[in-house]
């Protein structure tokens, strides 16, 4: 995973054209990138990103930016009850309680 001002993006090699493609990842807008070298590649995407970010302030609009990590939730009463006796019981805050069990649900960390 490449980061450059806070932008992620996963890339994947080509072996036929050997050529490197990416995508940042964790935004609505398309931004890609490609290169034929790994220092190419950091190169392309800061520029990628650079350009967006450019591009963005031309028009007078907003960039979409990655994923803050803050979810807004609604559940029943009884579900928010449960919940946070669940997290009391094993020593842990609510949001802590709430984060491991949605990291472990879609197999992430942190």
């Amino acid at each position: 995973m490449m980061e450059y001002r806070g932008y992620r993006a996963a890339v994947v090699f080509d072996d036929e054209i050997e050529i490197f493609h990416g995508e940042v990842i964790g935004t609505r807008d398309v931004i890609t990138f490609q290169a034929e070298s790994i220092s190419g590649l950091r190169e392309e995407f800061a520029a990628s990103v650079d350009e967006y970010l450019k591009f963005c302030a031309e028009r007078g609009q907003e960039p979409d930016k990655p994923f803050s990590g803050r979810i807004p939730l609604r559940v029943s009463p009884d579900v928010h009850r449960a919940a946070t006796e669940s997290a009391k019981a094993e020593g842990k805050s609510l949001n802590a309680w709430l984060s491991e069990k949605i990291a472990g649900a879609v197999g992430a960390t942190g």
